[in-house]
């Protein structure tokens, strides 16, 4: 799930990437990982919640589309059931998630 903050002045957007507790099914560490950061695998760590799902918030600039995926447990790739929308990833095994600021 996304949610988006807008700032006043519009040049960025606080988005929370949530993967929700169902999504998580029991596991103990989450990382966002996109274009954003280089599709890095631990730049930028998901805090826990008490229902067991996961949040991070980043700030992006507007008037782009970001792609990502979550990386759960250092070895399993998901999307946001929730995205913006799909695209084909260039490794052509799967989908990226897209967020549209």
């Amino acid at each position: 799930m996304l949610k988006k903050r807008y700032a006043k002045d519009g040049g960025h957007c606080t988005v929370t990437f949530i993967i929700q507790a169902e999504q998580a099914a029991g596991a103990s560490d989450a990382y966002l990982s996109g274009d954003f950061n280089n599709w890095s695998r631990s730049a930028n760590p998901m805090k826990r919640m008490p229902e067991g799902g996961f949040e991070l918030g980043v700030k992006l600039e507007t008037g782009k589309e970001y792609h990502f995926r979550y990386l759960l447990d250092g070895e399993r790739w998901d999307n946001d059931w929730h995205a913006d929308k799909y695209v084909q990833s260039p490794f052509r095994d799967s989908d990226n998630s897209v967020v549209i600021v």
